[in-house]
């Protein structure tokens, strides 16, 4: 299957950082000026700039490279407008700098992407050197439609530079949200090798122990705990402390961390929208609301003040009422389409799609909703829009093959066929397994079934059915596992809410 060439295409990565290090670029030097002062003195021009002591950079301003370095360090903490500030600053102090249009490119993809960034760092690159092109390749691929170029260029950054601890951060960290959670493990581990108190690779370590096949919570716990000592003034660590019990089980423990980080930071946003959903869980609906406003009230993107206000609009089906989340879903569109905020319109449409009660009435949600997304979007990176039709093409084939609607379902998985194999992207292809695997079980093909749906660990919904699966098969120590696995994906969001309310699973 296509997942494998991806897959093989990654899977050098954990044992090329015991090789030796290929030949950093050469340790800069003072080039003298041809032009000659008044008095005949040589002028000297300024030394070449490198990133972090490690990557030579074309860039001869020292205030360029200070703030890309500033940027980076805000990023890889977690404060991401910081960092898009800091990034920004560099293409202000030196307007021919290529990674500090990349650095911004890279940033702002998380919040609000800078398209004109993105164009600037690849006009740019035939000027940088050659460390600092295979940087602005590998961040500026990652946005793209078709992730091959960011792969290669991802193994070829870290086979140049593997004892770079921000080179091997950055791209693990990247795995990370391709969902390849093991692989990004091991690399998160290789660089506490290269520095053993680097603060981001103990956040995302925490993170990774809860994700990967086997969880271990009270390792992902201990892992942020350590996260925090060395950061005790940030309220990231907190944050993090927060997301992940909530993840356990620890509800009280979950609102006590986000209580911590708004101490430190008033306006920590994710710590904010965070009470929220854990009082959602909780079934403290009235708190959860007000929770959800203050978020509204802090957000400085537009992109988060939506998610908040579809946190909140999610609470009625929380509550049991569905009639009204469907209306406010419904306004909620309408303010999302006049701010035309794209990110916002996906995610509030698929929510109502996914939350129809009448099959029939979803296929044709989610049909409109793959039309719209066919096109570019504003605002919106070719990437994130792959990941999105994908889900939207997996969620048409679970509803068509649960529903005995055959030849819709077949459609969409051969739509989502032709796209993981032009895409490369892990997501794609993840959710190109598990419809077949939806289909598959639907024509009691169980074996198979389970195999494909093994390969979405990620989608509480598929995670669900392969149980269910499972259990039929007689296998229940893997049911019992894959169970186990399900439960640490708990947050207050659509597919939760589905695997959690949804009857047909239950009656399976």
């Amino acid at each position: 299957m296509s997942r494998l060439f991806v897959r093989f295409l990654l899977a050098g990565l954990a044992c090329s950082f015991g090789a030796q290090a290929w030949a950093q670029t050469a340790a800069p030097h003072v080039e003298e000026a041809t032009a000659r002062a008044a008095k005949g003195h040589p002028r000297v021009a300024p030394a070449p700039q490198q990133l972090f002591g490690g990557i030579s950079l074309a860039t001869r301003s020292e205030d360029a490279r200070k703030s890309v370095e500033l940027a980076l360090d805000k990023y890889e903490n977690a404060l991401i407008e910081d960092a898009v500030v800091h990034a920004r600053h560099a293409t202000e102090k030196d307007p021919q700098f290529a990674l500090g249009f990349a650095v911004l490119a890279f940033t702002t993809r998380r919040s609000v992407p800078d398209a004109a960034a993105l164009a600037r760092a690849k006009a740019l690159l035939p000027h940088a050197t050659p460390g600092e092109q295979l940087l602005v390749r590998w961040m500026t691929s990652v946005e793209g439609s078709d992730l091959l170029p960011a792969i290669t260029s991802m193994n070829d950054l870290l086979k140049r530079y593997p004892k770079d601890k921000h080179v091997v951060y950055l791209t693990a960290e990247w795995l990370y949200f391709q969902q390849d959670y093991e692989r990004s493990r091991k690399m998160m581990e290789q660089v506490l090798q290269i520095d053993p108190d680097f603060p981001p690779a103990l956040n995302m370590l925490g993170y990774s122990y809860i994700e990967v096949g086997d969880p271990d919570p009270a390792k992902a716990i201990s892992t942020l705990k350590r996260y925090a000592q060395l950061q005790p003034g940030a309220p990231n660590p907190e944050d993090s402390l927060g997301e992940v019990s909530r993840y356990t089980g620890d509800d009280r423990g979950s609102l006590q961390h986000y209580g911590a980080a708004l101490q430190i930071d008033p306006f920590f946003f994710t710590s904010q929208l965070g009470l929220g959903d854990t009082l959602t869980l909780m079934g403290n609906y009235k708190d959860a609301r007000d929770e959800y406003e203050r978020a509204v009230s802090i957000s400085e993107t537009r992109r988060d003040e939506f998610h908040a206000k579809f946190q909140e609009a999610l609470v009625y089906f929380w509550e049991g009422h569905p009639s009204e989340g469907h209306n406010a879903l419904a306004a909620l569109d309408d303010e999302a389409s006049k701010a035309k905020e794209s990110y916002a319109q996906a995610e509030i449409r698929m929510g109502s799609a996914m939350l129809n009660a009448d099959p029939s009435a979803e296929l044709q949600q989610l049909q409109a909703l793959e039309k719209w997304l066919a096109h570019p979007l504003p605002g919106m990176s070719e990437a994130d829009q792959n990941t999105t039709l994908a889900g939207v093409l997996r969620e048409q084939a679970r509803i068509a093959a649960g529903h005995s609607h055959t030849p819709d379902a077949e459609l969409a998985i051969s739509k989502l066929e032709r796209f993981a194999s032009q895409s490369r992207d892990l997501i794609v292809q993840e959710d190109y397994d598990s419809a077949r695997g939806y289909l598959l079980y639907a024509q009691q093909n169980l074996a198979d079934a389970a195999d494909e749906l093994g390969a979405d660990p990620h989608s509480p919904l598929a995670l669900l059915q392969l149980a269910v699966t499972q259990e039929k098969l007689g296998n229940l120590a893997a049911a019992q596992a894959t169970r186990n696995r399900l439960k640490y994906q708990r947050a207050p969001l659509v597919e939760w809410y589905l695997a959690t309310h949804d009857t047909a699973f239950h009656s399976n």
